[in-house]
């Protein structure tokens, strides 16, 4: 297959569906964890729940990556951006994430900080070229996906020798929080829909512990509704072969050994952090990056003071238990009521990859009837 409306194909939908019918075991629960949020999107957008059988539950988890940033690092980055004379850059989606007290970098920039959005770190480091005589921070979030860009990014500044650029870094790591989630006592999983994404740069080969130490089944998948229904085809075609193995059905895109390039420039960059917290997982030991001894010069951490406090989230939000998986969206106190896109509590109603925003968005289908004829597959 070539081209997008290939992989929404409804003949081959309902292929799948019947496959997936075939190999569901009627007295048996399967519950199977989409890792990345792009999955979770997929899921609701198409209905793909709709069309699975009832003993098969998607559990959404912690791969969204503006998701994941606690409120204590949402406070930091503000603080930063109100520094006089600072242009503070980051991307859309994060600029309305709310730290403590319901603030964030729009109402920062409502009271006068210089808070700009730009698509990539490229943008943010062309803004501290165009303006020499002002100090320029890029606030770097993501998995090792948008990390290699970061990387990119420094090593241009460094070789440029820009003096008034610097980057809050954010960047975290896929494998910590799957093994934090396989060692919490309030799932129990029967396997993994990998991200595809993250694997672009990583591989496969770092989800071998998976199957390994947790005796899971992982499938690394696409972003389109024929790769959702496969991955869930394979998975489930492991266990009624009483097979645990990482399987790759995004092969048209990931390698078992990942990108060497970006990888090599990842660990020219960065180190890992001894610990980073996480929204509703607290403390993952080595679960994020932080810029290296080499490029120092252009950590924000180091260039300005930044308080570093821990804050709780709001009693009434429940992102962390949605980021674990432990409840659905829906089943949060404050969703589609005190909590939406346009009035967020937390951080899952705020980005494109948020499970809260992905059943906002497209929830209703989860409740529309299925029809016969899965022609209706719903297509963007």
């Amino acid at each position: 297959m070539r081209f997008v409306d290939e992989f929404r194909d409804p003949a081959a939908a309902r292929r799948l569906v019947r496959t997936i019918d075939s190999l569901v075991d009627e007295d048996r629960r399967y519950q199977f964890m989409e890792v990345c949020g792009g999955h979770t999107h997929t899921i609701y957008r198409h209905g793909i729940e709709q069309l699975l059988p009832d003993q098969i539950e998607l559990v959404h988890g912690p791969g969204c990556p503006v998701c994941v940033i606690p409120m204590g690092r949402v406070d930091d980055a503000i603080h930063v951006a109100e520094h006089e004379g600072l242009i503070f850059t980051s991307f859309g989606d994060m600029m309305r994430v709310p730290g403590s007290e319901g603030d964030n970098l729009l109402a920062a920039k409502a009271r006068g900080a210089d808070v700009r959005m730009v698509y990539s770190p490229l943008d943010a480091l062309q803004v501290a070229l165009d303006e020499p005589d002002r100090e320029v921070v890029f606030f770097a979030v993501g998995f090792e996906t948008t990390a290699p860009s970061t990387a990119v990014t420094l090593l241009k500044a460094q070789a440029l020798g820009v003096r008034n650029f610097s980057v809050f870094c954010n960047h975290v790591t896929i494998v910590p929080p799957l093994r934090a989630i396989l060692e919490s006592p309030d799932l129990r999983l029967d396997g993994f829909i990998g991200p595809g994404h993250v694997s672009t740069v990583i591989g496969n080969r770092p989800y071998r512990f998976v199957p390994r130490d947790y005796g899971k089944p992982l499938v690394t998948a696409g972003f389109e509704p024929l790769d959702v229904l496969q991955s869930i085809e394979m998975l489930l075609r492991q266990l009624r072969e009483g097979r645990c193995e990482v399987e790759n059905q995004y092969t048209r895109i990931v390698r078992d050994e990942g990108n060497p390039q970006a990888l090599a420039i990842l660990a020219r960059v960065f180190s890992l952090r001894p610990h980073f917290e996480w929204r509703g997982m607290g403390f993952i030991s080595q679960s994020a990056l932080q810029i290296g001894e080499d490029f120092a010069t252009f950590d924000a951490e180091r260039r300005y003071e930044v308080p570093g406090v821990r804050v709780a989230d709001p009693k009434s939000c429940q992102c962390g238990e949605v980021l674990k998986g432990v409840i659905k969206p829906w089943e949060c106190k404050v969703f589609g009521t005190a909590c939406t896109p346009e009035t967020p509590i937390g951080t899952c109603m705020v980005s494109s990859e948020g499970a809260c925003a992905a059943y906002y968005n497209f929830g209703r289908l989860r409740h529309a009837a299925v029809p016969d004829d899965v022609t209706a597959l719903p297509v963007a």
